[in-house]
């Protein structure tokens, strides 16, 4: 069984308390495959650390992605009592350990207050994948469900975004 816990965007906030180590991946992504096995060694370990270990999926979680800004894979961030600092270490189970047990996060800048996952402009950042993610299901509907052609499908989103701009600027 696993100690790595997954969260998304209903329990997100739990990393907000106590010390984390938060890993953002993809199942088809060949960098976070190689990292599963080290990372679930991590979370056994966690325990011993202190630390709780977590994982977002990139691909369920466009909205958790987006307010951690999250666009390299597999990303990487140490929370600890909702400071969160981005970890560029070596992906190894030794020198995750390390970080933790030697404080070496001390050392790294935190993420600037505007930029923290749980600022408003982050927040509206989220809203913005979530609303990729919807504008992709739409275009997905559009050429695969209905047979719609693609460029067709692009016109269409073209058009919309034309009449928004509009009617807001109205």
């Amino acid at each position: 069984r696993s100690r790595v816990q997954v969260l998304g965007g209903s329990n997100w906030s739990l990393v907000l308390q106590g010390q984390w180590m938060l890993e953002f991946y993809a199942p088809w992504c060949p960098a976070c495959q190689q990292i599963e096995l080290t990372w679930e060694s991590f979370a056994k370990e966690s325990e011993h650390l202190d630390i709780t270990v977590g994982k977002v999926d990139v691909t369920q979680e466009p909205g958790l992605s987006g307010r951690f800004f999250v666009t390299t894979l597999p990303t990487i961030y140490h929370a600890n009592d909702g400071v969160f600092r981005r970890y560029r270490g070596s992906r190894t189970l030794e020198d995750l350990q390390g970080y933790v047990l030697e404080r070496k996060w001390e050392a790294v800048e935190p993420v600037a207050g505007w930029k923290s996952p749980s600022s408003i402009m982050m927040h509206g950042m989220a809203g913005l994948f979530h609303l990729s993610g919807w504008i992709r299901q739409i275009h997905s509907y559009l050429t695969g469900t209905l047979g719609i052609h693609v460029w067709i499908s692009y016109a269409i989103f073209i058009l919309a975004t034309l009449l928004i701009g509009l009617f807001l600027g109205l």
